[in-house]
């Protein structure tokens, strides 16, 4: 319990530096703010390769991103912290603690914001996608639907969400927008930018945004 714990509580600490880092205007383009999210970026690696299993998909998940631009890097390896801390608290600790909270990502949407109005539609597809994905885990663990298969494999996004749905958490076509959502985010990730546009990725973080603050976690 106290291994857990210890890495439980290093990846809060990260968690907490990265959120600080986003919340500053225009952090990628400034220094130190860029060098610091840098840095933090791969401490959140090293930690998320110590504390999972080598086989697991967040190791498969960082191996993904860990060579992407830090616009990209930086949120995948967060999105990836927050969910393996959320599996940690609920696979082996007696309760399950709230530990996730909409506030948070608001930050990251206010960055995908920025950078949608700078013309980056791409990395700000990223970031929207990366912080509903994360707010997703983050209501299976508030109402008690399970975030791992019966094997321990973490589920993946688009499980949660039909599990979400089934719980009657949200209703079926609140699944429908996020299905569609995480579709454009895929589209975003994998580099098939032609997939969509400007508009769509706006519509996408006004809608992620609307759906926080309907469902809070």
């Amino acid at each position: 319990m106290a291994d857990i714990q210890k890495m439980v509580d290093q990846l809060n600490q990260l968690i907490d530096q990265a959120t600080e880092i986003v919340s500053k205007p225009n952090w990628y383009q400034r220094q130190p703010d860029a060098s610091q999210g840098l840095i933090l970026s791969n401490r959140l690696e090293s930690v998320i390769i110590r504390a999972a299993h080598p086989a697991s998909s967040y190791v498969e998940q960082v191996k993904l991103h860990r060579e992407k631009p830090l616009l990209y890097k930086f949120p995948e390896m967060y999105g990836i912290a927050v969910g393996l801390r959320d599996d940690l608290v609920a696979g082996w600790m007696e309760t399950v603690v709230e530990l996730v909270h909409a506030e948070t990502y608001g930050d990251f949407l206010e960055m995908a914001d920025g950078l949608l109005s700078q013309g980056y539609k791409d990395a700000a597809a990223v970031i929207a996608g990366t912080s509903l994905e994360v707010h997703v885990r983050a209501l299976c663990v508030k109402h008690g639907v399970d975030v791992a298969l019966s094997n321990g494999t973490p589920k993946k996004a688009d499980v949660m969400n039909a599990d979400l749905k089934k719980a009657g958490v949200y209703d079926a076509l609140q699944q429908k927008h996020i299905t569609a959502w995480m579709g454009l985010r895929n589209s975003a990730a994998h580099g098939d930018y032609a997939d969509y546009d400007a508009s769509q990725v706006r519509l996408f973080i006004d809608g992620v945004r609307g759906f926080m603050l309907k469902y809070p976690a």
